[in-house]
């Protein structure tokens, strides 16, 4: 659990409290005084440790006391977004940037590694404690790319109503500890709607993990198949050919090449015709000689190290995201 040092202005703070510190919010678990002493309140002017906060809250944020945890987690839910969007802004220049411009600006490659998503949320659960312990729990997650917007949390069974609002808002259903009725899950599956129910905590922090990644574009990435090395240069009707002898893993036709001239890279293309012993072939294996063409390039010579790959397509997690943003926003400019 964090801990907080905060100094009340006025009014007095109890333990038992719900309070929202910034970005931090949680109910009040137990106070100490300036000495370590657990106290049970603390009135004006008063510094006190207190210990039941989301996270701890930057030196210098107010601190309120609000009726319930929903209130507290909206207001510091709002303020993280302002503190980031003035940050942006900030750092920007003369234009102001915010979460949606930056996406707007991702989308057309003004800021290219920019991958901005919000994932919709309805969670049922049974006790009122168990949102506030989800909540804690989900704070794992990187959420630079993937916002968790949480359009319902609510105690009680999945409802039809709430598959309503799943379809409006094309969220997710979580439900921790709850039942979804016969009716309900029937209803949901006609409207298209997938209702997801767990006993753990971390099974559904998983879960969430993965819709949230599942958003993020996948990236592409070069899968080394096999090299081979130049030993001659022929011409041909159509150009040079490189007469090779495959080295490592195979040569296959139509994939990507990287042909590298004393350890740097000459040209990428793609292999365009590849015969072994003057037939057309799809392949050759390692220990073999063949002879490879390339689409729009010929200027072989003999040394180069012709690398074979596929491109494949692999999903990012949220972590690699982040990284790929701060990569991006720095490129631009924009240190965050």
């Amino acid at each position: 659990m964090q801990r907080a040092l905060l100094l009340r202005q006025n009014g007095t703070l109890k333990r038992g409290d719900v309070v929202v510190c910034g970005q931090a919010f949680g109910k009040v678990r137990a106070l100490f005084d300036d000495g370590g002493k657990r106290v049970d309140e603390a009135g004006p002017s008063i510094p006190v440790q207190v210990i039941g906060l989301s996270n701890v809250p930057i030196a210098g944020d107010e601190f309120e006391v609000v009726t319930s945890l929903d209130i507290a987690r909206e207001k510091a839910e709002k303020r993280a977004e302002s503190l980031w969007n003035e940050h942006i802004s900030a750092k920007a220049g003369d234009g102001k940037v915010t979460l949606s411009s930056l996406a707007s600006a991702g989308s057309v490659g003004k800021l290219s590694g920019l991958d901005l998503h919000q994932l919709n949320i309805i969670m049922k659960v049974d006790l009122q404690g168990s949102i506030e312990a989800i909540m804690q729990a989900l704070q794992v997650l990187p959420r630079e790319n993937v916002t968790l917007k949480f359009l319902l949390q609510a105690t009680g069974d999945v409802s039809n109503s709430d598959v309503d609002l799943a379809i409006a808002s094309e969220a997710m259903i979580v439900g921790f500890n709850v039942k979804a009725p016969g009716s309900v899950k029937s209803y949901a599956e006609k409207r298209g709607v997938e209702i997801r129910l767990y006993r753990v905590i971390y099974e559904l922090i998983d879960d969430v993990r993965n819709a949230m990644e599942g958003l993020l574009e996948p990236v592409e990435e070069q899968e080394i198949i096999g090299s081979a090395e130049v030993r001659a240069v022929f011409s041909s009707g159509s150009g040079r050919v490189a007469g090779c002898m495959v080295t490592e893993g195979k040569i296959v036709k139509g994939c990507g090449i990287r042909v590298v001239r004393k350890r740097k890279t000459a040209h990428i293309g793609v292999l365009d015709s590849l015969r072994r012993v003057k037939e057309m072939v799809k392949e050759v294996n390692a220990g073999l000689e063949c002879g490879i063409g390339a689409e729009d390039y010929d200027d072989w010579e003999e040394g180069d190290i012709i690398e074979a790959f596929n491109t494949v397509e692999k999903k990012r997690t949220l972590e690699e995201a982040s990284a790929s943003m701060a990569a991006a926003l720095e490129e631009a400019g924009i240190d965050i």
